[in-house]
């Protein structure tokens, strides 16, 4: 399983970015992939989702109305579109996959935890200038 994080970069207050997570080793359409955040000295947070088995999102409550996440399964790839980049959305950004594919109901919020998550990507870097 590999997942390959980019487009990251230096954006100012109110800018927007695309961000690409990139994935192989598993079957796509079968399992949900989940975007996190890490900020210098917090946890690390859930962002949003995208259930691919039951084309299902969620999204924190920080980021709702702001923030986007699709999926192109023909490329096995991810988005997170971010608009209105606020200097508290600076942190690494990660995409993960668990292990095992979605199966049964796992309600709304299950795949915004981390533990939910077996597989990380490198993270890419977002700094957002005030």
């Amino acid at each position: 399983v590999q997942l390959v994080e980019s487009g990251g970069a230096l954006v100012q207050t109110g800018g927007s970015l695309r961000l690409s997570c990139a994935t192989s080793g598993f079957t796509f359409g079968d399992y949900a992939i989940g975007w996190f955040r890490q900020a210098p000295g917090q946890a690390r947070e859930g962002v949003s989702y995208i259930n691919n088995k039951e084309d299902k999102t969620n999204y924190a409550d920080s980021v709702k109305g702001r923030f986007t996440i699709s999926s192109d399964k023909a490329k096995n790839t991810v988005y997170l579109e971010m608009n209105n980049l606020q200097p508290e959305d600076t942190a690494v950004y990660y995409c993960a996959v668990p292990k095992n594919p979605v199966t049964g109901d796992n309600g709304s919020y299950f795949f915004l935890f981390p533990l939910a998550y077996d597989h990380w990507g490198q993270g890419t870097q977002v700094t957002v200038s005030s």
